[in-house]
């Protein structure tokens, strides 16, 4: 067992078109769970696939210089996934989408991590899909499982085609965080928090839905509700609140000593105490991140600053 944390998924570059010009931006939910963890100082790796080209470059640069380590393997033949959002004179956006998902053969991974944590496109589009659950099937022995769907609707058709492979996933996992429209857009015509409850009657420990400025709740697979506020804060905007959110779920736990196997029961008895000191800072470095432009989520510096 080793003290870090493996992320497993996409990394891609957000091209963003506009009247004035065309920007790049590293991103993809895993890549940013990572960036988030490293930033609050965290041993992380991440297993993803990256091409050789000018993108691949900028976001190894971008995740490497803050101390994301990548595996050996994630970077190889093929381009750099893209999503290209042009947006209109009023600001307006239309999305085009050039993403490939599929991890390298004979990738090397360290000794088993704490946890090891997937979401988004990565546990939901084929082929890597499939390669994804293999190796959370395999890892979860040892690791707690952490997982985020993070829906992505125009990549993952219609909620009945992507709700199967969410809800396995949810199976597998000991802790799931999702967005209340995450859970809306799964399960049209249902109370999110009855979605809720029931995901965490498939197995994990916690599921925790996050609102927004509404702050967030966790549901305990022993039927127990624990919510914790969000700061109010001005709004840069949203991108990357929930992957930020993620970075600190997973580092409370791991500061209260909840991950890995050895202490697969004691998060299962978690105490609402204990739930509520998590989600604060959770809360925090989620309101930090939309107070500025991008997913740019919070050092540990400015975390205890504030």
């Amino acid at each position: 067992m080793s003290d870090h944390v493996l992320v497993i998924g996409e990394a891609l570059v957000d091209v963003v078109v506009g009247p004035d010009g065309t920007e790049a931006h590293p991103g993809g939910s895993p890549a940013n769970v990572a960036l988030g963890l490293a930033r609050l100082g965290r041993d992380v790796d991440l297993l993803t696939r990256l091409g050789l080209d000018p993108n691949g470059v900028l976001v190894a640069d971008h995740l490497q210089d803050d101390g994301v380590r990548l595996v050996p393997g994630s970077a190889g033949a093929g381009p750099t996934s893209v999503a290209t959002a042009t947006l209109d004179a009023g600001g307006a956006a239309t999305y085009e989408f050039d993403i490939v998902w599929e991890l390298a053969d004979g990738v090397r991974l360290r000794n088993a991590p704490l946890a090891v944590h997937t979401g988004s496109i990565a546990a939901v589009m084929a082929p890597g899909a499939a390669q994804v659950l293999t190796l959370v099937r395999a890892l979860r022995f040892n690791s707690t499982v952490t997982y985020d769907p993070n829906v992505r609707p125009s990549l993952m058709g219609s909620p009945d085609e992507a709700r199967p492979a969410v809800e396995r996933m949810v199976g597998l996992a000991d802790v799931v965080k999702a967005s209340d429209e995450d859970l809306a857009w799964l399960h049209p015509g249902r109370e999110v928090d009855d979605v809720a409850r029931e995901w965490a009657g498939m197995g994990p420990a916690l599921v925790v839905v996050t609102r927004g400025g509404e702050g967030a709740t966790a549901f305990t697979h022993d039927g127990r509700e624990i919510h914790a506020e969000a700061p109010a804060v001005a709004v840069a905007d949203t991108v990357g609140a929930g992957d930020s959110f993620m970075s600190g779920l997973i580092d409370g736990l791991w500061g209260a000593g909840l991950l890995g196997r050895a202490n697969r029961e004691a998060l299962r008895a978690v105490s609402d105490e204990a739930v509520a000191a998590i989600l604060r800072p959770c809360t925090r470095i989620a309101a930090i991140t939309v107070s500025r432009p991008g997913a740019n989520p919070p050092t540990r510096a400015e975390l205890d600053a504030g």
